[in-house]
């Protein structure tokens, strides 16, 4: 493990990552890759999360897909040195900023979105010029053996290689210093990777999660809201970092949006969701189980669902309604097909019941008042999130996607990725023609001067 970095290093140093036909090169070869294993990484996933052809393709491969289109696009443009304005002190000088690799760069996976999550972090590391290590998730051990064969396959392990294992493999990879580290998963992990990478300095990117709000306005349209909740709540059965984890909804309109829920739900996935193969499953047993658990400490509040096979590994989408604040279920990011709903009376309660908890990776507000829309925005803090829909903003990679203080440090997507894993090197450059003297001793009697010249 240290000396595949090693011989990175080595590699990277050499100049090679650095131009930009090298860096074209490399994303073709992946977008290759990828097509010609397409219908293996459904499998895979179909494997892990029980996830369906349409569900891997609309959340994981098409956005992998995407991503190195428009990184083709614009690596051209990125790339650019970029001027600056130099201030009059600097009379005669030029600046601009060059944009720089990193070096050698550690990516760890989570299990959720086992493909996607890999790729897209590799897309804008190698756009930038990086040496990449990649460490997948465990749980998701088809998806991973996917990734590692295709990896091997296509690419050199001096310039991307990917270590498979689980905590041992994690723990090693940490004891070595690299020159930044992206990290998706959760906040525990998080807080053990960021304990690791100080012990070097390493700079961190944390794609964390928390417990991410709908907020239901009695303005709302409540039929399309109920849809688009219930479809980015079931996306691989809730195992969704910016899935809505629960409901605010104003008194006046609560009953007529859990009856359309209701229907959504029914519309959806049937009679018996558990049977549908559009309704992903619970990763592994003690997943399934702390769900499960999760289920029978508020059984008497269930109103639509509830029910589990551990067999399968899958739950129905549960609605719960009205737990209580200081339940595990409102107080632990719930990770699941499981929905709780709190009825507000007005704005100020919903504040309240968001403010009391770390700031949330995503924020969805469905309303039809734009000053409404308005004060949300610019009150709130919150990673990022969507005014009358969920999930979708995750799939622009014209917006920076990450969070906010517990919820995640740092963001990429698009030309974010590539400057999240580029140093931006300030550069002024000044001419030989003249030389201003005023800056150099002796001071005396140039003081005044000084300060109408910088006024």
């Amino acid at each position: 493990m240290l000396k595949t970095v090693e011989e990175q290093r080595k590699f990277f140093q050499s100049g090679a990552t650095l131009p930009y036909a090298f860096r074209v090169k490399q994303l073709k070869t992946l977008y290759g890759a990828i097509k010609k294993n397409e219908d293996l990484i459904f499998q895979a996933l179909q494997r892990d999360l029980g996830k369906s052809p349409f569900e891997s393709y609309a959340t994981e491969v098409s956005l992998v897909y995407a991503e190195i289109k428009h990184t083709l696009k614009h690596l051209k443009g990125w790339m650019k040195e970029q001027s600056a304005p130099t201030p009059v002190q600097s009379f005669g000088a030029k600046s601009y900023i060059h944009r720089q690799p990193l070096g050698v760069v550690l990516i760890m996976a989570p299990w959720n979105y086992p493909f996607q999550l890999n790729m897209t972090p590799l897309v804008a590391a190698i756009a930038a010029g990086n040496c990449v290590v990649l460490k997948p998730s465990r749980y998701a051990r088809h998806t991973s053996t996917l990734l590692a064969n295709l990896i091997k396959a296509h690419f050199s392990k001096e310039y991307i290689a990917l270590f498979e294992g689980g905590k041992e493999v994690n723990t090693a990879l940490l004891n070595i210093r690299f020159d930044h580290i992206f990290f998706t998963g959760s906040v525990r992990v998080g807080k053990i990777v960021m304990e690791a990478a100080a012990k070097h300095l390493t700079p961190v990117t944390l794609e964390l999660g928390g417990k991410s709000p709908c907020v239901v306005d009695r303005t709302a349209d409540v039929e399309k809201t109920a849809r688009r909740i219930i479809w980015g709540k079931a996306l691989n059965a809730g195992q969704t970092c910016v899935a809505p984890d629960y409901v605010l909804v104003h008194r006046a309109v609560k009953k007529e949006l859990i009856q359309a829920m209701q229907q959504a739900i029914k519309e959806f996935f049937g009679e018996d969701p558990l049977q549908s193969g559009d309704f992903g499953k619970i990763i592994r047993d003690e997943a399934f189980d702390r769900l499960q658990g999760l289920i029978e400490e508020e059984r008497e509040k269930v109103i639509t669902g509830g029910a589990c096979d551990r067999e399968q590994l899958k739950i129905e989408l549960t609605l719960v309604d009205n737990p209580a604040l200081d339940s595990q279920l409102m107080t632990e990011e719930i990770f699941g097909p499981i929905l709780p709903i709190i009825a507000y009376d007005d704005l100020e309660e919903a504040v309240r019941i968001i403010r009391s908890r770390e700031k949330p990776l995503a924020l969805y507000l469905f309303t039809k008042d734009k000053n409404l829309e308005t004060w949300v925005i610019h009150n709130l803090l919150y990673g990022g999130g969507c005014i009358n829909d969920t999930v979708m903003h995750v799939a622009n990679y014209h917006l920076p996607f990450g969070g906010v203080g517990a919820s995640g440090i740092g963001s990429y997507h698009g030309k974010k990725g590539f400057d999240t894993f580029s140093h931006a090197k300030s550069i002024l450059k000044q001419t030989f023609l003249f030389d201003l003297r005023l800056r150099y001793a002796p001071y005396k009697k140039k003081l005044n001067l000084l300060k109408r010249i910088m006024k």
